[in-house]
């Protein structure tokens, strides 16, 4: 007898009974994938379908007690400030990140801070408890109320998250569970989701606060269906190449908190430490009285970041000029370019252009689009931007500068690690407080802010 057949998609998690090459739903091409049809209800199934027997009946807002702490620290400041504040109990906490980043790392060091109030269950499918101990020793993690269970059989680990009643539960990693109810492989497209909604019912009926390994394919995205993403609460994503010592923790999702923070780590020999202050770091070996670099202050969340811009602009020997941008949108820095030349007069298209944020970070925000031009500017003509100097400000189509948000903190940053001068918009929506020792330039357009720190009016200007 022929088993029966359903065909997931991988990117939006829909279910079909046939092979298409167009996924109805979402309209990705060659994402349905053939996973057997599960044939008997598992624990996990028959304990969804217990709760869903308990009658539930709707209470008022107004009525629901916040009187208990439901957030905890985990010991680690920077992957608190991602998760907003700490771990919510209760919550399904999705980590993922390229292999070899330090998600396992991460995970196992935080179990030192938090089993000393609460019970920890270390669910690996990946070591044997012996390997797990010997990275733990050399990460410096003692063993109090933290358990190790070696296991990728689904309900053999509901049975022992049910015999420890841990507060804490850390599985390493999803793509190694498996369901018996499905005959598909561990990592496929029905088991990935079917054993987290079984770990999101029992984070939810329990109380329990779970984190979840998940590695990536190659295009960076989680690895199994895209609706693993929408049934988790937060999806923390581990960013930086393996052979660097630096890591950045960004939160793609977070039901309990903003997604805009950012936590810095470093890779040394006994595991990852933090690095409260992240703009040193970026701004370390930076070149001194050199053209084509300017720092830019951005906002990550509610932390100001100072970053190096630089830039590299020499004579294409082709027609079509090159354009090679890292760390910043390549529509934003083609759109800045293409201002640098049109508003400012300085013939950069017939030239190749090299774009470079120092520290391997994305700078999403738009107030670091003036450092950028200037940095061009400052490549073009050869003439070094003052190195006490941070440009702010957003560019407008038309040359203009843009006034950006919390202005105060970006120069209070400014000014503490010890920069002298700062260039800011002329428009303003309200006025501000500048630091005594910090001298602030304020300019209308590029034209004005390039006349104005390189000494320059452009090519064609009168």
């Amino acid at each position: 007898m022929k088993t029966k057949s359903v065909f997931f998609c991988t990117e939006c998690g829909n279910e079909y009974s046939k092979w298409m090459g167009q996924c109805p739903a979402c309209g990705s091409w060659n994402t349905l994938v053939e996973q057997a049809a599960p044939k008997k209800e598992s624990k996990a199934a028959a304990k969804g379908g217990a709760a869903r027997q308990t009658r539930s009946v709707p209470i008022r807002l107004g009525d629901i007690t916040g009187e208990e702490e439901i957030r905890f620290s985990t010991g680690i400041a920077e992957l608190d400030r991602v998760l907003g504040g700490g771990a919510v109990k209760g919550s399904l906490v999705l980590v993922g990140g390229a292999p070899g980043i330090g998600k396992s790392t991460l995970l196992l060091q935080i179990c030192s801070f938090i089993d000393r109030e609460m019970k920890v269950l270390y669910v690996t499918g990946e070591e044997s408890g012996t390997q797990l101990k010997m990275r733990a020793d050399r990460l410096g993690v003692k063993s109090g109320e933290l358990y190790v269970l070696a296991e990728t059989d689904l309900d053999e680990i509901l049975n022992g998250v049910e015999s420890t009643a841990p507060d804490v539960l850390i599985i390493d990693s999803i793509q190694t569970l498996y369901s018996p109810a499905l005959e598909s492989a561990p990592g496929s497209v029905g088991q990935v989701k079917e054993c987290t909604l079984a770990l999101m019912q029992l984070a939810k009926a329990s109380g329990i606060t779970v984190f979840v390994i998940g590695h990536v394919n190659k295009e960076g995205a989680i690895a199994g269906p895209k609706v693993l993403e929408h049934m988790v609460d937060c999806v923390l994503y581990f960013e930086g190449v393996s052979t660097a010592s630096y890591r950045v923790l960004r939160a793609a999702k977070n039901r309990f908190g903003s997604t805009n923070e950012m936590g810095v780590f470093e890779m040394m020999d006994d595991g990852l430490a933090e690095v409260p202050n992240p703009s040193e770091m970026l701004l370390s070996g930076r070149p001194e009285n050199t053209p084509g670099t300017c720092v830019a202050c951005v906002m990550e969340g509610t932390r100001p970041i100072l970053a190096e811009v630089q830039a590299l602009l020499s004579p294409s020997g082709y027609n079509a000029a090159r354009r090679t941008v890292s760390g910043i949108d390549h529509n934003r820095a083609m759109l800045l370019l293409a201002v640098t030349e049109k508003r400012a007069r300085l013939k950069t298209g017939t030239s190749d252009a090299y774009i470079n944020v120092i520290g391997g970070i994305e700078l999403d925000d738009t107030a670091a689009d003036l450092a950028t031009v200037l940095a061009v500017a400052s490549s073009y003509l050869d003439r070094p931007v003052p190195d006490d100097l941070v440009a702010i400000g957003e560019v407008g189509l038309t040359g203009e500068l843009r006034s950006v948000t919390h202005l105060e903190q970006r120069l209070a940053e400014t000014a503490r690690l010890g920069f002298k001068q700062c260039i800011i918009p002329k428009f303003r929506r309200k006025k501000i407080h500048i630091p005594q020792e910090l001298a602030v330039t304020e300019v209308r357009t590029v034209t004005e802010a390039i006349r104005v720190i390189l000494g320059q009016k452009g090519e064609n200007a009168s």
